[in-house]
């Protein structure tokens, strides 16, 4: 998934509980994040405006690079030098896609890395070049503008190798606790102080040895 991307880069092993584990835990911050996405995930809300096509909930997939998803929204721009035909519409589009994001802008790569994912599924379907997209944060309420340079495609196909050799073992990486973890849903299933003091093993072995 796309938005595995985002995952990954914050912490692999949230990544594995979610991806690999199927596991999943809400608070407030996924929350909000799920009810930020309901009005951008909505397929029957397309508009038209002049030079200007809003699709919401596009799905996209990329053989190539063995990823899928969804797009929260992408704004077809008219474009007769670089764009691309599209069914119903007169003259050529490039696309621009837009990720809604609860919050503010972060200082890592996680948010950055999700969008150029899209972007390249996009490219792969429509056999374009798109060279940017936007983020758009719910506190600021406005856009910052991501280019997609040949260092974030490339951090995104290196995530995406590491992603897909974990996935093929099933492997599920250690907890290495950051300042994140606080802020983490999966915390009380992850468990990164316990897990850093002692193996799961050694923990059971004492709960059961206690109960004797």
């Amino acid at each position: 998934m796309i938005s595995g991307l985002q995952h990954f880069r914050f912490c692999r092993r949230q990544w594995a509980l979610i991806h690999i584990e199927q596991q999943w835990a809400e608070n407030v911050r996924t929350v909000e994040g799920n009810f930020l996405h309901e009005r951008a995930h909505n397929e029957q809300l397309r508009e038209s405006r002049g030079d200007l096509l809003i699709v919401r909930g596009l799905r996209v997939q990329s053989l190539t690079l063995g990823l899928t998803g969804q797009c929260d929204v992408v704004e077809f721009r008219r474009d007769d030098a670089h764009g691309v035909p599209l069914a119903g519409k007169h003259g050529l589009w490039l696309p621009y896609p837009v990720e809604y994001k609860r919050g503010k802008p972060k200082e890592g790569t996680e948010d950055t890395l999700q969008l150029c994912g899209q972007a390249m599924c996009l490219e792969e379907m429509l056999c374009c070049e798109i060279p940017r997209g936007a983020l758009y944060y719910r506190e600021p309420q406005r856009r910052t503008e991501v280019d997609f340079t040949p260092a974030l495609r490339q951090e995104v196909r290196a995530l995406l190798e590491e992603m897909h050799a974990l996935y093929v073992r099933g492997s599920t990486p250690k907890v290495k606790p950051t300042k994140g973890c606080n802020a983490c849903s999966l915390k009380g299933l992850c468990l990164p102080k316990l897990m850093r003091s002692k193996s799961v093993s050694a923990y059971l072995r004492g709960a059961m040895e206690g109960e004797q």
